[in-house]
């Protein structure tokens, strides 16, 4: 999970019109996302239809009258919506990464999110939106792999300039538009240490 920037809502009239799937704020959602799930960092459009994910959910015993708040929209895979569900706790919220820093909650440890100093909130998350569900753990670590194959590579050559190179655009791997970048920067990070 990274930190997601939300940007300004672009047609609120959708909004007022008890609209909150309108394709011109779905797609700005999907820009501040970088196509990628708000929790688990999968890449959508790729595999399926994107979600707009109410982070409070809207369900009659919920939070019905957020239903149309803009804040309280995001965007999901349909793993993780469906997970979540209307799940939600009142005195040990999700972590919302479009107000708060991830990685002042979770760390990564290879393919495994976990938690940072004790978080219930953060325990709550992984547990109630799986996610370190198998088929995620999964593709996390086909995409470490992928690149710790590629730093191997790096360090085996004997030219400085080109290790150099090619460390440079691994770090490309970790950018936030990228697939799992959460999990290859603690990778990146190790390696530098």
């Amino acid at each position: 999970m990274i930190k997601i920037l939300r940007p300004e809502c672009p047609y609120p009239v959708a909004l007022q019109n008890g609209n909150y799937k309108h394709h011109l704020n779905k797609d700005a959602l999907k820009k501040a996302n970088f196509d990628k799930c708000m929790y688990c960092e999968s890449k959508i459009s790729q595999i399926d239809f994107a979600h707009i994910e109410h982070f409070k959910p809207k369900a009659e015993n919920k939070f019905p009258e957020l239903e149309f708040v803009w804040d309280n929209l995001g965007y999901a895979c349909p793993k993780c919506n469906n997970a979540k569900s209307d799940k939600f706790h009142n005195d040990t919220q999700y972590i919302d990464p479009y107000s708060e820093n991830p990685t002042d909650y979770f760390f990564a440890a290879g393919a495994l999110l976990l938690i940072k100093n004790g978080s219930e909130r953060s325990e709550i998350s992984i547990r109630d939106i799986e996610l370190n569900r198998p088929e995620l753990l999964e593709r996390r670590l086909d995409k470490i792999t992928e690149i710790q194959k590629s730093i191997n590579a790096c360090y085996r050559t004997t030219n400085e300039a080109l290790k150099t190179a090619a460390l440079n655009e691994l770090e490309l791997e970790s950018s936030t538009e990228k697939e799992y970048s959460f999990f290859i920067a603690a990778l990146l990070k190790a390696h530098a240490a």
